[in-house]
């Protein structure tokens, strides 16, 4: 059921995401850009605050919402990104050439995901599944007084 979160977001790869700018919460919409596994790949501008804000406090979460479903992540960031992988990224990714003139401009960085929570509200009771990947457990529950367990 994991790799139904997975494939969920390869699908629907603009994502909410969500930093910290000191004990604030700061969301923008970002596109994951490569998947390779749990690691979900992005690039920014050296820049930009957001930037500033990963170098600060790599804690992050995403979320991803379409038709009645949604896949939220968490984890941290890394900026140990090999060059290949961000010259794919770069190379494959059809607005960043209109934008930064080489793939050299950009930051690059990886999501290593911890925790996964998925949610599907379509089907009677909908389901709910969350997936700690540090200590490798999976919890289901449902939404709703009436549905609790």
């Amino acid at each position: 059921m994991l790799q139904k979160a997975l494939d969920f977001l390869k699908e629907h790869y603009e994502v909410a995401f969500a930093t910290c700018e000191g004990n604030l919460p700061k969301v923008r919409v970002f596109q994951i850009m490569k998947h390779d596994g749990t690691a979900l790949y992005f690039a920014t501008s050296a820049k930009k605050d957001v930037y500033k804000e990963l170098k600060a406090n790599p804690n992050v979460e995403i979320l991803s919402v379409a038709d009645k479903v949604s896949v939220r992540g968490a984890g941290k960031v890394f900026f140990d990104v090999a060059d290949e992988v961000k010259q794919w990224i770069y190379n494959n990714n059809p607005v960043l050439p209109r934008l930064y003139t080489s793939y050299e401009k950009l930051e690059y960085f990886c999501l290593r995901l911890s925790k996964v929570d998925y949610y599907d509200l379509n089907p009677t009771p909908p389901v709910l599944l969350h997936f700690d990947l540090e200590n490798e457990t999976v919890a289901e529950g449902f939404v709703g007084e009436r549905f609790e367990k």
